[in-house]
Protein backbone atom coordinates (compact mmCIF):
# COMPACT_ATOMS: atom_id res chain seq x y z
CA UNK A 1 0.00 0.00 0.00
CA UNK A 2 1.25 3.77 -1.13
CA UNK A 3 -0.36 5.95 1.81
CA UNK A 4 -1.14 9.30 0.39
CA UNK A 5 -3.70 10.88 2.96
CA UNK A 6 -3.73 11.20 6.22
CA UNK A 7 -6.96 11.75 8.64
CA UNK A 8 -7.23 12.50 11.93
CA UNK A 9 -10.93 12.78 13.64
CA UNK A 10 -11.02 14.23 16.98
CA UNK A 11 -14.82 14.05 18.46
CA UNK A 12 -16.56 13.55 21.49
CA UNK A 13 -16.89 9.16 21.62
CA UNK A 14 -20.02 7.47 21.26
CA UNK A 15 -20.74 3.86 20.62
CA UNK A 16 -20.14 2.97 17.31
CA UNK A 17 -18.06 5.36 16.11
CA UNK A 18 -15.05 3.75 15.10
CA UNK A 19 -17.57 1.24 12.80
CA UNK A 20 -19.15 4.34 11.34
CA UNK A 21 -15.63 6.32 10.85
CA UNK A 22 -13.99 2.86 8.78
CA UNK A 23 -17.33 1.80 7.28
CA UNK A 24 -17.73 5.56 5.61
CA UNK A 25 -14.25 5.16 4.94
CA UNK A 26 -14.85 1.83 2.69
CA UNK A 27 -17.62 2.54 1.33
CA UNK A 28 -15.63 5.27 -0.44
CA UNK A 29 -12.99 3.06 -1.23
CA UNK A 30 -10.61 4.05 1.04
CA UNK A 31 -7.33 1.72 1.69
CA UNK A 32 -6.28 1.59 5.85
CA UNK A 33 -2.87 1.48 6.73
CA UNK A 34 -1.18 2.56 10.29
CA UNK A 35 -4.23 2.89 12.18
CA UNK A 36 -5.25 4.15 15.60
CA UNK A 37 -8.21 4.84 17.92
CA UNK A 38 -7.86 6.79 21.63
CA UNK A 39 -9.82 7.88 24.07
CA UNK A 40 -9.52 10.32 26.57
CA UNK A 41 -11.49 11.95 29.53
CA UNK A 42 -14.58 11.13 26.70
CA UNK A 43 -12.70 12.88 23.41
CA UNK A 44 -11.67 10.34 20.45
CA UNK A 45 -9.40 10.57 18.22
CA UNK A 46 -8.99 8.30 15.39
CA UNK A 47 -5.87 8.62 12.58
CA UNK A 48 -4.73 6.42 10.04
CA UNK A 49 -2.33 6.61 6.95
CA UNK A 50 -4.43 5.07 3.49
CA UNK A 51 -4.84 5.42 0.15
CA UNK A 52 -7.68 7.17 -1.18
CA UNK A 53 -8.41 5.89 -4.62
CA UNK A 54 -8.24 8.27 -7.45
CA UNK A 55 -11.84 8.74 -7.69
CA UNK A 56 -11.97 10.07 -4.28
CA UNK A 57 -10.29 13.55 -3.83
CA UNK A 58 -9.31 14.86 -0.38
CA UNK A 59 -12.28 17.26 -0.50
CA UNK A 60 -14.70 14.88 -0.76
CA UNK A 61 -13.60 12.41 1.52
CA UNK A 62 -13.22 15.11 4.09
CA UNK A 63 -17.25 15.82 3.44
CA UNK A 64 -18.24 12.02 3.33
CA UNK A 65 -16.60 11.96 6.88
CA UNK A 66 -18.08 15.74 8.01
CA UNK A 67 -21.44 14.03 7.29
CA UNK A 68 -21.26 11.30 10.17
CA UNK A 69 -22.99 11.93 13.44
CA UNK A 70 -20.13 13.17 15.54
CA UNK A 71 -20.29 15.82 18.44
CA UNK A 72 -18.03 18.54 18.31
CA UNK A 73 -15.60 16.93 15.46
CA UNK A 74 -12.58 18.10 14.19
CA UNK A 75 -12.01 16.20 10.95
CA UNK A 76 -8.59 16.85 8.86
CA UNK A 77 -7.84 15.17 5.86
CA UNK A 78 -4.43 16.06 4.51
CA UNK A 79 -2.04 14.79 1.42
CA UNK A 80 0.99 12.78 2.25
CA UNK A 81 3.70 13.15 -0.20
CA UNK A 82 5.89 10.46 -0.89
CA UNK A 83 9.47 11.06 -0.97
CA UNK A 84 10.84 12.05 -4.23
CA UNK A 85 13.58 9.95 -5.74
CA UNK A 86 17.22 10.89 -5.53
CA UNK A 87 17.04 11.86 -8.92
CA UNK A 88 14.91 14.84 -7.65
CA UNK A 89 16.50 15.93 -4.73
CA UNK A 90 18.27 18.99 -5.98
CA UNK A 91 21.80 19.62 -4.08
CA UNK A 92 22.04 15.73 -3.23
CA UNK A 93 25.28 13.94 -4.29
CA UNK A 94 24.27 10.85 -2.03
CA UNK A 95 21.37 8.55 -1.42
CA UNK A 96 21.78 6.74 1.80
CA UNK A 97 19.54 3.92 3.34
CA UNK A 98 19.92 2.53 6.98
CA UNK A 99 17.03 -0.49 8.18
CA UNK A 100 17.17 -2.41 11.27
CA UNK A 101 15.37 -3.59 14.23
CA UNK A 102 13.81 -0.12 15.54
CA UNK A 103 15.66 1.48 18.47
CA UNK A 104 15.50 4.80 20.10
CA UNK A 105 17.63 7.56 18.79
CA UNK A 106 18.33 5.79 15.31
CA UNK A 107 17.84 9.69 13.01
CA UNK A 108 19.69 11.43 15.66
CA UNK A 109 22.65 8.88 15.65
CA UNK A 110 23.15 8.81 11.96
CA UNK A 111 22.51 12.56 11.41
CA UNK A 112 25.10 13.69 14.12
CA UNK A 113 27.47 11.75 11.16
CA UNK A 114 26.76 14.52 8.83
CA UNK A 115 27.80 17.48 10.78
CA UNK A 116 31.07 15.96 11.43
CA UNK A 117 31.56 16.43 7.21
CA UNK A 118 29.86 19.14 6.63
CA UNK A 119 27.13 17.14 5.08
CA UNK A 120 23.89 18.46 4.31
CA UNK A 121 20.43 16.47 4.55
CA UNK A 122 18.46 17.37 1.73
CA UNK A 123 15.67 15.25 1.95
CA UNK A 124 14.90 12.23 5.00
CA UNK A 125 11.92 9.71 4.59
CA UNK A 126 11.80 7.15 7.59
CA UNK A 127 9.09 4.42 7.78
CA UNK A 128 8.29 1.61 10.20
CA UNK A 129 6.94 -1.87 9.00
CA UNK A 130 6.28 -4.96 11.19
CA UNK A 131 8.55 -7.94 9.89
CA UNK A 132 8.90 -11.23 11.64
CA UNK A 133 7.27 -10.09 14.89
CA UNK A 134 9.90 -7.54 15.04
CA UNK A 135 9.39 -3.33 14.16
CA UNK A 136 12.17 -2.48 11.56
CA UNK A 137 12.83 0.80 11.07
CA UNK A 138 13.93 2.10 7.53
CA UNK A 139 15.94 5.97 7.42
CA UNK A 140 16.49 7.28 4.22
CA UNK A 141 18.39 10.38 3.32
CA UNK A 142 19.12 12.20 0.31
CA UNK A 143 22.51 14.72 1.27
CA UNK A 144 24.78 16.49 -0.39
CA UNK A 145 28.18 15.75 1.15
CA UNK A 146 31.45 17.59 -0.27
CA UNK A 147 33.44 15.95 -2.51
CA UNK A 148 36.73 15.79 -0.27
CA UNK A 149 34.69 14.62 2.62
CA UNK A 150 32.66 11.66 0.95
CA UNK A 151 34.30 8.93 1.19
CA UNK A 152 35.06 9.33 5.28
CA UNK A 153 31.76 10.40 5.95
CA UNK A 154 30.28 6.69 4.25
CA UNK A 155 32.78 4.94 6.13
CA UNK A 156 31.51 6.55 9.29
CA UNK A 157 28.20 5.85 8.45
CA UNK A 158 28.71 2.72 7.26
CA UNK A 159 30.58 2.05 10.88
CA UNK A 160 28.13 3.41 12.94
CA UNK A 161 25.05 1.42 11.13
CA UNK A 162 27.04 -1.93 12.00
CA UNK A 163 27.06 -1.32 15.30
CA UNK A 164 23.48 -0.59 15.26
CA UNK A 165 23.37 -3.66 13.87
CA UNK A 166 21.52 -1.77 10.53
CA UNK A 167 21.89 -2.44 6.96
CA UNK A 168 23.59 0.19 5.56
CA UNK A 169 23.76 1.02 1.52
CA UNK A 170 24.41 4.24 -0.63
CA UNK A 171 23.98 5.34 -3.54
CA UNK A 172 25.74 8.41 -5.47
CA UNK A 173 23.36 10.83 -7.41
CA UNK A 174 24.64 11.64 -10.76
CA UNK A 175 27.07 8.56 -11.22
Amino acid sequence: MNANTRITISCRDRVGLVSDITGRLFDIGVNLGPTGFALDQGRATFTTQCELPDTCPITECEVALCELSMEQAEVTVEAIYPVLPAANAPGATHMIECSGIDQPGLIARLSEIFIEFNANIVQLAASATNENDSRVYTTRFAVSIPVDRAAACLATLANTAGSLRLLFKFEEIGA
